[in-house]
């Protein structure tokens, strides 16, 4: 083989006994490979034996090597599965997905279904980044957060908790706490647990957040405020503290049972929370944020 082209003819003239063993250099997508005619030739009906059996053309440079011109990537497997009828498939989706094309360009069609296989179980097998779990009962709550081996961040949201009107940006600040929730979510998955509580009868939009299995304080969304001589129940979206109060828990990542009370301290912040039932609190703010060292 020398030259540009190795032609129909040439192929002709080295069939017989020696030609299965012929080698072959082969340049694919700039990897170099060696292997024999008879590998190239093995499969009926596949590309390569069209090329290598004398029926079409096949491109070479001046040292003789026949250019292919396609990624060297899975040639390798390709080669093996000529060699052997079988060979292992990779382990990753994306790197499925890549060798399924090159079986399909060489025309193997018996590999092809086998990827094709490999990747509609990837995809039954296929495990979420980021599962929040969503509680059912208190019992159930308390449950994940003492065995969670994480920080907590909880947020209870249920807009039907209300007995009064919303005023006008609330319904707007819900879903940004929502969304914050969600991004919160992505960001530190793996690093804190995140759950969410939708039946909780006592709050419309309140963050909660724990410490070895702990609460330490919580960001309370929702305050009651008067409008023309009306109650109406206001929801805030304190996106900065609640920033702040991700970052603080992230202080008990990775401590254990072992309780640092320092620490505890050190990220509470007291204040007192209004009862939104009792008329005079009712000005007591848009934005209450609690700490809970009666619960620690």
């Amino acid at each position: 083989m020398s030259g540009e082209t190795i032609s129909a003819d040439e192929m002709d003239r080295g069939k017989g006994t020696a030609t299965p063993t012929k080698y072959v250099k082969l340049n694919v997508g700039g990897s170099l490979f060696y292997t024999t005619l008879g590998t190239l030739t093995k499969r009926a009906d596949s590309m390569l034996r069209a090329m290598f059996s004398g029926r079409m053309e096949v491109l070479t440079d001046t040292e003789g090597w026949v250019l292919i011109d396609r990624s060297g990537k899975h040639f390798g497997s390709i080669l093996d599965y000529l060699r052997d009828g079988k060979v292992p498939l990779p382990d990753g989706k994306a790197e499925l997905k890549e060798f399924l094309t090159e079986t399909k360009f060489y025309c193997l069609q018996e590999l092809a279904n086998e990827v094709e296989e490999a990747l509609k179980k990837k995809g039954e097998d296929v495990e979420p980044q980021c599962q929040v779990p969503l509680v059912t009962s208190q019992k159930e709550e308390r449950t994940i957060i003492l065995k969670s081996e994480k920080p907590v961040i909880k947020l209870v949201c249920n807009r039907y908790n209300n007995k009064y009107s919303y005023t006008s940006q609330s319904d707007e600040n819900i879903l940004k706490n929502l969304e914050l929730f969600d991004k919160l979510c992505l960001r530190f998955n793996g690093r804190i647990l995140f759950i969410k509580d939708v039946i909780a009868t006592d709050e419309i939009c309140c963050w909660m957040f724990y410490g070895n299995g702990k609460k330490v304080t919580e960001v309370c969304c929702t305050s009651i405020v008067y409008a023309t001589e009306r109650k109406h129940t206001k929801v805030e979206f304190p996106e900065a503290r609640i920033y702040e109060d991700t970052l603080n828990i992230l202080l008990f990542e990775g401590r254990g049972d072992a309780l640092d009370h320092e620490l505890l301290r050190a990220t509470k912040t007291v204040s007192k929370r209004p009862d939104r039932g009792d008329d005079s609190d009712d000005n007591s703010g848009s934005r209450r944020h609690r700490a809970l060292a009666n619960d620690i």
